[in-house]
């Protein structure tokens, strides 16, 4: 029968000349490495939480004044040949607007705390990208320039102001860019959508 020997490291004699096991104590485990980041990450979105903190894809438009409540958005102005770009802006710029944000939207400027005046100054596409066997442009940029002013109706002070503001898109096209861009066709309902996104985009922006 064998008896089971402790190492050396653990023994030590004692007064009878016996060996006896010594205990050692356990090292308390090492804390986690990453404890205190946790603890703060931690803490900040419990007080984000607490005080109603939230992600605003709408830009800042919280910071604009506070008695706007209404905007008006009237028809555009137009120096330019493309006029059902300026017959749909206004309509795609609204909906953007009621979709991003909490205020009204009215074509009425007596009716509203504000008024967004818009004038297409300039339209202009070029091809970037063709296609190297045929020739053909495969890609088109169109730049859209807009000049646009934001006022409160009752101190008429300008809360928004951009007179050369450049809204470029990029789009695939499939036939000559001169037939794509035509005023009869759908691609100026996109560009249109594009741009009235750009717009709100560039107004909430600068709040």
């Amino acid at each position: 029968m064998n008896d089971y020997v402790p190492q050396p490291s653990h023994l030590f004699l004692g007064a009878s000349g016996r060996a006896r096991r010594m205990r050692t104590a356990c090292p308390a485990p090492a804390p986690a490495p990453h404890a205190p980041l946790v603890s703060l990450a931690l803490a900040v979105i419990a007080a984000l939480l607490a005080s109603g903190c939230g992600y605003h894809v709408s830009g800042h438009s919280d910071l604009m004044p506070k008695n706007i409540k209404t905007i008006a958005i009237p028809a555009f102005g137009n120096v330019t040949t493309r006029y059902q770009l300026v017959r749909l802006l206004p309509a795609d710029i609204t909906r953007e607007f009621i979709s991003r944000t909490h205020y009204t939207i009215v074509t009425d400027p007596n009716q509203a705390d504000a008024v967004l005046a818009g004038t297409v100054t300039n339209f202009a596409f070029y091809p970037t990208v063709n296609d190297p066997v045929s020739g053909r442009a495969t890609a088109a940029q169109v730049v859209v320039t807009l000049r646009l002013t934001l006022t409160d109706r009752a101190t008429q002070k300008v809360l928004f102001s951009r007179l050369g503001a450049e809204f470029r898109e990029r789009y695939e096209i499939s036939i000559d860019p001169t037939a794509y861009f035509d005023e009869s066709g759908t691609a100026m309902q996109r560009v249109s959508r594009d741009v009235a996104r750009s717009v709100v985009a560039a107004i909430l922006e600068g709040f």
